[in-house]
């Protein structure tokens, strides 16, 4: 009985979680809330596991919402990233956890078997809590976007850059030194 239980527990929650994934048009316009206004009709488009949804034409790529998560949380970047993207994507698909793709990037990297990005790099992520997301429309309101300028190898030192925000809304440095440091720009939240 326990495990009948079990099972029906298991269909249950993949039902679920099959019943909130949006339609692929929703997945695109959700996915194009992080970008740019000026860059979301070109924007290539992929979904939470990799899988392509839309080729784009211009250099911004978009990461739909996993629908296994509570609330909205999609996220665009430049094209410059999708080696250092579809690489954790793999090592994410192999089971490794966060410091492992870490790591493992990171010796790569160093190593020229890793592209990076050479100049800075945008990424912007959005979220939004789940009450405030149109699941049907793709419309979604009270959304907080931070901003994330990838610049590999800085170190405070070599930008000027604190390594704590020194207020809301100004940048700092996170993970200086490594093959993922980036300026970190969260504005206020209201």
């Amino acid at each position: 009985m326990k495990q009948l239980l079990s099972l029906l527990m298991i269909f249950a929650s993949f039902q679920a979680i099959s019943q909130t994934q949006p339609s692929k048009e929703i997945q695109i316009k959700l996915a194009v809330l992080a970008a740019p206004e000026d860059q979301r009709a070109h924007a290539t488009v992929y979904a939470f596991d990799g899988t392509l949804l839309r080729k784009g034409t211009n250099q911004t790529i978009c990461l739909a919402d996993d629908p296994s998560r509570e609330g909205l949380s999609v996220s665009c970047y430049h094209s410059s990233a999708q080696p250092f993207m579809e690489r954790g994507w793999a090592l994410r698909k192999e089971g490794k956890n966060a410091e492992e793709i870490f790591n493992i990037r990171e010796a790569e990297a160093k190593a020229g078997k890793l592209k990076l990005p050479d100049q800075g790099s945008l990424l912007n992520a959005l979220t939004a809590k789940h009450a405030d997301v149109n699941w049907t429309t793709g419309e979604a309101k009270n959304t907080y976007t931070r901003s994330v300028v990838y610049i590999p190898w800085a170190t405070a030192e070599s930008t000027g850059l604190p390594m704590k925000p020194a207020g809301p809304g100004l940048p700092w440095i996170m993970d200086p030194g490594t093959h993922r440091a980036h300026i970190m720009i969260n504005p206020a939240r209201d």
